[in-house]
């Protein structure tokens, strides 16, 4: 019976073999989940972050976008009063030609008018002389009767 003494003993001990061996799997378990609950959240954090840097740069596309816009319509300002300037040039030199032209028409039509006016003043220099010629005569005839 000493066997059967024994066999306890060593079954006792070989169940605490296996009871200390199953809590260390256990907690090997437990800390794997651990390492795999820490994992989880690490990859939640990470998917968060990756969220958070997507519609961050989706912002950033719409006001680059929005900026290209506000830029292209900036550039169209731009080149639409750079032809109104350049329109207004024109103009201005198109101006500036009449009026020269005026000028000379103006100067041109004081010179006419002097020089019709010279000619009238000569021909009423000539009507005079002729008066006075006329009178002249008239009153050698007046002389003669008497």
């Amino acid at each position: 019976m000493p066997k059967d003494r024994t066999a306890p003993a060593q079954d006792r001990k070989h169940a605490e073999g296996r009871r200390a061996k199953a809590e260390h799997t256990r907690q090997d378990a437990e800390q794997d989940r651990g390492f795999t609950e820490e994992g989880r959240l690490s990859a939640e954090s990470a998917r968060s972050d990756a969220e958070q840097l997507r519609r961050l740069a989706e912002e950033t596309r719409q006001a680059r976008d929005h900026h290209r816009q506000a830029l292209e319509i900036v550039r169209q300002e731009r080149e639409r009063l750079r032809e109104a300037g350049e329109t207004a040039r024109t103009a201005s030199e198109d101006a500036r030609a009449a009026a020269e032209a005026a000028r000379h028409a103006a100067t041109e039509a004081v010179r006419a008018t002097a020089e019709t006016m010279q000619a009238t003043i000569g021909q009423m220099e000539v009507v005079e002389e002729l008066r006075r010629t006329l009178r002249d005569l008239q009153g050698v005839g007046k002389l003669d009767p008497n």
